[in-house]
């Protein structure tokens, strides 16, 4: 899955090799109790069933007792009633004798269950009618048998159930979409992951259960059936209803089932290796297909021979969905985007647009492999599959679509999570989730972000070749089946690495890898090096100190808030322990030098005289350095006098840690800031945008807070500093990719600023293009900020809003969304809001995008936190409380506030909703946050105010 914007060991399950008699199915629980005993002990242990008599299960998780082989599954969606009628049958194997199955299953109507064992299916007996209870606090129904369900047997279970299409975006729900000519078409849709398959039929939901499906889907003629495998054959019913049935599909998880029901059409192509691949969206947006046929065909070409592993389904669909919550769902066959991750408009959609698609299809594609064919065992490892996913979006582009320079911007996904991972409230990659909500929040940015970021450092670490091997080891010794954190560990570093690509695994005793790799003349035991970054929270800070020919060492917790002088520092401190691959570089010479730190401190002797080192090479590694002494002003030394002798991407790191030093108390405000008076000679786009968006930061705060003279002094700094780099961009799409993408930032910088010829060509544009009505073409990376100074007058503001209800196009209404919340008027800002709620003119889906986009002003922040208040309840009904959209509409509200006043009125806020029972852990993050944004304008506000008046 991507988001739009994207996780302690808690293993239940363990081990994969389950006795000879059950060779394929490799489930072993410690739930193993049997039912028979279960259901002899106190019955107070167990909770209450909506029929008042006990439920036979008290946990959360599933028993082992039962497993799925196959669901036949037959659905039938009514588009005008908005519900459907279904049937499915489950073929199941018993593990363990026992007298009820558990399934889960969420606002379903089962209206009839049917038994039947292996001689009532071959003698043709009826079956038995199995009483159900149901216990909705866990999502859970138990069939209860009347004689008890014996040991290495298969049972068919048959149920007939019903539901309303859901209203929001999971589960089996309806989507909407307005016509060219004005009229509403309506769809029916799927999206799973994680546990929204038990809402759409009774299920073992969960990843572990893995089994086969075979889909049958029943439409009107005006309609097309979409579900993971090729349609085989179409059945007319009576009143011309016609009943698709489809492939019998690989097995997989539930949460990758797929179907969808709609009028869509497609463009189809074929990969090399024979698979139809299909993009599908509504007939008006059909024309923004092409782009990413073209992405698909040639992404998954790539993956099979990177994999070494064909994709293993005869065809690939991606669709296009009107109404979606995150970015993308990689359904196993049948991938489910939002518009905006799939469509490409060649006349509205702009670099980062290209760049947006792009990089979502390399994700979802990866997924393929990632888990699909080999899946997480539990969701506390998911960062398996979307940590892998992200890293793999590095991996494809870079060979697939190498203009796009994707590699000299990937630093930024690290630097993304690092403002996360810094603070206290953080989570382990692999982490404890056990409810529905807390699987939820296990989709961030630890999970996709860092996952991605340690494992380019583990590749940087072990080289290209040898990290490659490893992961197509990992992929064909579990897949179809379940793997977690130390499975993959033990694969990179299997010492039989080139044994298997003829199709042989290390599994005797013989010839089993040990976890250890020579490194540099010294044992590295790769599951303990990655063990330190996957089950502790939080970065290393690496402290050098040089003293003569030798550097000192030292590594501690990075701490973003949390000053070294603070009283809770040092207990924030014990327990943590990286082994950290070292890379430095040195005036001297372009060698890179490597060095594993595994302890506290160590000592590294230069081998020769240089006016400075450097670590972190290439920002490969995932820590903050921080060089005591004069190690700084050494290297802002030669950033002055030649930034040349310090490779690009190490210049964005040095900016980057400087600033995050600041907000740790290690380094002076004034230090980071003189660091950047260098960008007036760099040519390197990612740096000179790097240091910028530090000054817009700092901006952005001094205005939420109307700290006027501040504000004004940066104002003038920023537009005087950066005035040669403004006054030389042009108002079209002409460059690569970077120069497109500074254009962009820089233009939409100048114009938020008020620099009067910024002002002077939008408005201009704007007028334009409100005078020949809509039609004239404006360049795409400058269309934003034309909008958004179009947006300041009413009449303007007006005609957006018109204009965004027939826009065809997801990246135009994007841009014409966000202009339309740059308006400076308070009743422009609530209608907005209000148009998002009823979910008709803009789509509910796009709130937390409005959110965040309204917040930027102080007008619009207070706004937003008086209305996330007033309507939380309103809210809850849209957005599951863990969803992504519902924490992007929670810390885009309050994450910028920086006064305690602030923080006292979020603080009573959550403490009042986690009265009542309503607790997430964005809450004391977001919390942590705003501690932190006082703590730093208490500490760095004089120092910004005095630098600015010298500097200018």
């Amino acid at each position: 899955m991507a988001n739009s914007c994207r996780k302690l060991i808690f293993n239940i399950y363990m081990g994969f090799y389950c006795s000879a008699i059950l060779p394929k199915i490799c489930i072993c629980s410690q739930f193993s109790m049997s039912s028979i005993d279960l259901l002899n002990t106190d019955p107070g242990a167990f909770p209450v069933a909506t029929s008042g008599e006990p439920f036979p299960w008290n946990k959360l998780r599933l028993p082992s007792m039962v497993v799925p082989l196959h669901y036949d599954l037959l659905v039938h969606p009514n588009l005008t009633s908005l519900d459907f009628v279904a049937s499915e049958k489950i073929e199941v194997l018993v593990r363990d004798a026992t007298q009820f199955i558990i399934l889960h299953s969420k606002d379903l109507e089962i209206m009839n269950v049917i038994l039947q064992s292996e001689e009532d299916l071959r003698y043709r007996k009826p079956g038995k009618r199995l009483n159900i209870s149901h216990y909705p606090a866990h999502e859970q129904i138990a069939l209860l048998v009347p004689e008890k369900l014996m040991a290495d047997l298969r049972y068919s279970v048959a149920i007939d159930f019903q539901a309303n299409l859901a209203n929001g975006f999971e589960g089996f729900y309806k989507s909407t979409y307005r016509t060219h000519g004005g009229k509403t078409r309506i769809i029916a849709v799927t999206d799973f992951e994680p546990t929204g398959a038990r809402m759409a039929f009774p299920c073992f939901d969960e990843p572990l259960f893995k089994a086969k499906f075979s889909i049958k889907i029943r439409r009107e003629s005006g309609h097309v059936a979409l579900s993971n495998m090729p349609k085989v054959k179409t059945i007319e019913l009576e009143g011309g209803i016609l009943e698709d049935h489809f492939e019998t599909s690989v097995k997989m998880s539930t949460y990758l089932v797929a179907y969808v029901v709609c009028d869509f059409i497609s463009v189809s192509g074929t990969t090399s290796s024979g698979v139809k691949v299909s993009i599908y969206a509504s007939p008006d947006k059909w024309s923004q297909t092409h782009y990413a046929l073209e992405a698909s065909l040639k992404l998954l070409n790539f993956y099979e021979n990177y994999f070494d592993i064909n994709y293993p389904l005869p065809k690939l669909d991606l669709i296009a969905i009107p109404d979606f919550e995150s970015g993308a769902m990689e359904n196993w066959g049948l991938i489910t985007y939002k518009e905006t991750s799939l469509l490409f408009d060649t006349k509205t959609s702009s670099a980062s647009d290209k760049l947006w698609v792009t990089k979502v299809i390399a994700h979802e594609l990866a997924h393929q492999w990632f888990g699909n064919l080999v899946t997480m065992e539990w969701w506390n490892d998911i960062w398996l599959n979307e940590g892998f996913a992200t890293y793999m979006e590095l991996i494809s582009l870079n060979a697939t679509y190498p203009e796009l320079q994707f590699d000299d911007g990937f630093c930024h996904t690290c630097f993304a999570v690092i403002k996360k991972d810094s603070l206290n409230s953080s989570h382990p990659i692999s982490n404890q989730a056990e409810t529905p909500t807390q699987i939820q929040e296990m989709f961030d940015a630890v999970s996709y972000n860092k996952g991605a970021c340690i494992l380019n450092m583990l590749k940087d670490f072990l080289n290209e070749e040898k990290f490659r091997k490893g992961v197509i080891y990992y992929l064909k010794k579990f897949s179809y089946g379940n793997a977690k954190n130390d499975d993959l560990w033990r694969s990179l570093s299997n010492s039989c690495l080139d044994d298997f690509t003829s199709g042989e695994f290390c599994y005797s005793n013989s010839k089993m890898t040990s976890n250890i790799l020579a490194f540099l003349g010294e044992h590295v035991d790769v599951k303990e090096m990655m063990r330190t970054w996957t089950l502790q929270k939080g970065l290393p800070l690496l402290v050098i100190e040089r003293e003569g020919h030798s550097l000192k060492l030292r590594q501690e917790r990075f701490l973003s808030g949390v000053f070294k002088e603070d009283p809770e520092w040092t207990a924030l401190q014990e327990g943590f322990l990286w082994h950290i691959p070292l890379t430095y570089s040195t005036s001297s010479s372009n060698v890179v030098h490597r060095h594993v730190l595994k302890s506290r401190t160590d000592t590294l002797e230069l081998s020769e005289k240089t006016s400075w080192v450097k670590f972190n090479v290439d920002s490969n590694g995932y820590y903050i350095v921080h060089y005591e002494g004069h190690g700084w002003d050494q290297l802002i030394t030669q950033l002055s006098q030649n930034h040349t002798l310090l490779r690009p991407k190490d210049r964005v790191g040095l900016i980057h840690d400087a600033f995050q030093l600041v907000s740790a108390g290690r380094l002076t405000l004034d230090k980071a800031l003189d660091l950047t008076r260098y960008l007036q000679h760099e040519t390197s786009i990612p740096a000179l945008l790097k240091g910028l968006e530090y000054l817009e930061l700092f901006y952005h705060m001094m205005h939420r807070r109307n700290i006027s003279d501040v504000t004004e002094n940066l104002k003038r700094y920023i537009l005087r500093y950066f005035k040669p780099v403004i006054d030389m961009q042009s108002w079209s799409d002409k460059g690569s990719v970077w120069d497109r993408l500074l254009r962009s930032t820089i233009l939409k910088l100048a114009c938020y600023l008020n620099h009067a010829p910024c002002i002077q060509k939008a408005t201009e544009l704007f007028s334009q293009w409100m005078e020949s009505s809509g039609k004239l073409t404006i360049p795409s990376d400058v269309l934003e900020i034309v909008y958004s100074i179009g947006a300041q007058t009413t009449v303007g503001w007006n005609y957006l809003l018109e204009q965004y209800g027939l826009s065809v196009s997801g990246a135009e209404k994007n841009k014409i969304l966000y202009a339309l919340s740059t308006s400076k008027h308070q009743e422009k800002l609530i209608k907005l809001i209000e148009l998002g709620m009823e979910g008709e003119v803009i789509k509910t889906q796009e709130l937390g995008l409005l959110f965040h986009a309204i917040t930027r002003s102080p007008q619009g922040q207070q706004l937003a936190w008086n209305f996330l208040r007033e309507n939380w309840t309103h809210l809850l009904k849209k957005f599951d409380l863990g969803s992504h959209a519902m924490r992007i509409i929670i810390s885009g509200t309050t994450s910028h506030f920086s006064s305690k006043d602030e923080l006292q009125e979020v603080k009573l806020f959550f403490e009042s909703l986690e009265a009542q029972g309503l607790h997430l852990d964005i809450f004391q993050i977001i919390l942590e946050t705003i501690s932190k944004n006082i703590k730093w304008l208490e500490k760095n506000l004089p120092t910004l105010k005095t630098w600015l008046l010298v500097s200018s």
